[in-house]
């Protein structure tokens, strides 16, 4: 049995764009030591069928030059193939979805032919093989997308702040797609650093298409000196007129093609996520903090002496209210102090019917971490979040960690 694959790379020397031969991908033998040699005859010579066999099973030639006497004794009654030597071969072209992928040829020595029984197993056979190649190189596709787009939402690296130590956990549910998740931490100029949380309603797609929207504004608006609490009045605003303009649009297009158009019900949609945003500045001995949560858990402080408290206060989320406002509140953090920011993936982490932050589970987690750094603090909530059910974790889950030094 052998088993060739047309590459879905490209050969552009030259610039002249001209698609890879088959690749010869698999080869299997009932004696292990004709292997190699198997191989070597094939590689030489690969099948060569017309574009007009594309459902049906063809007679091809048997490599009787490496497959002949011996091969011809272990068979059932000796014969000869398609070449007058040793055995009988059968090709079949593998074709999903209308796109050529490659060949599968199945001998066996001491055949003249194969029984029309055996021919239709081996089409049957070979339609299921290249669905099963179709899905895969699909799958493949869409993952290296959502790789690419995933290290696009995300940061490539934190900066490091002056006087802060910070540590990050993320943890996407879906390892190979785009996180409703996001965090980012930044230079904003003028000596002040700034630091973002994030979850967007829903995965996928329409996440990354939030979050596409919302970091690089962030960015923008708090390089271009907005408060953090403008910063979220502007990106609010900003949510709401893009599912306007997209809803418009999408309303347009229905018309166009002949269709009705929206309904009552189905006018602009909200693209709306919680964020946890705020302004670090050190001073000598020390770091002004100024922050915002916008529908997000609340930050919590672990002072040097082990007391908790919670600081900001809940306000809306982005992308709901058209009028909404934010405000911030300022604080003052002096070595030793510790702030410790999470998504609901870490408060609503389940054990039955129980979550992670019920009785201010999460301020106790972070009491018991009195005298850690900024690393293993981060760490040991991770652990304490992971070890709190008996399953996996069921959502995204992103925890950053903020140390005055």
């Amino acid at each position: 049995c052998a088993v060739w694959l047309e590459d879905e790379a490209t050969d552009r020397a030259g610039g002249l764009g001209l698609a890879l031969g088959p690749r010869l991908a698999r080869v299997w033998h009932g004696s292990e030591n004709r292997l190699e040699e198997l191989r070597g005859a094939l590689e030489k010579d690969p099948p060569r069928l017309p574009d007009s066999v594309r459902s049906r099973a063809v007679p091809v030639p048997w490599p009787g030059e490496t497959l002949g006497a011996d091969d011809m004794l272990a068979g059932a009654g000796g014969g000869s193939g398609a070449d007058g030597v040793g055995g009988a071969a059968l090709a079949y072209r593998l074709i999903a979805g209308g796109r050529p992928l490659g060949t599968l040829v199945i001998g066996r020595a001491g055949l003249t032919c194969f029984p029309d029984e055996i021919t239709g197993l081996v089409e049957d056979l070979s339609r299921r093989i290249a669905l099963a190649i179709g899905a895969a190189r699909q799958y493949a596709r869409q993952a290296t997308i959502s790789r690419v787009l995933q290290r696009g939402l995300l940061p490539g690296a934190v900066a490091e702040i002056p006087g802060v130590r910070s540590a990050l956990v993320y943890e996407p549910l879906d390892k190979g797609g785009p996180s409703g998740d996001f965090y980012d931490l930044f230079p904003a100029g003028d000596g002040r650093w700034c630091f973002v949380l994030g979850d967007v309603q829903g995965k996928g797609p329409e996440a990354a298409v939030v979050i596409g929207l919302a970091r690089p504004w962030v960015r923008l608006l708090a390089r271009e000196g907005y408060q953090v609490a403008d910063v979220l009045d502007r990106l609010n605003q900003l949510l709401l007129d893009d599912a306007t303009e997209a809803a418009d649009a999408a309303a347009r297009a229905l018309v166009a093609a002949g269709g009705p158009g929206l309904g009552p019900d189905e006018g602009p949609q909200t693209r709306f996520l919680s964020m946890l945003y705020g302004e670090l500045v050190p001073f000598d001995g020390g770091v002004r903090c100024t922050l915002a949560s916008a529908g997000h858990p609340l930050p919590l402080i672990l002072g040097p002496d082990g007391d908790v408290r919670e600081v900001a206060e809940p306000q809306t989320l982005l992308g709901v209210f058209e009028d909404a406002t934010y405000v911030s509140e300022t604080l003052d953090l002096y070595p030793g102090d510790t702030v410790l920011c999470v998504t609901d993936g870490v408060t609503e982490r389940r054990s039955g019917p129980r979550q992670f932050d019920d009785d201010e589970g999460l301020a106790r987690a972070l009491a018991s971490c009195t005298g850690l750094g900024a690393e293993l603090v981060a760490e040991r909530i991770r652990r304490l979040v992971h070890e709190f059910g008996g399953k996996p974790p069921e959502d995204d889950l992103a925890l950053l960690v903020l140390q005055a030094e």
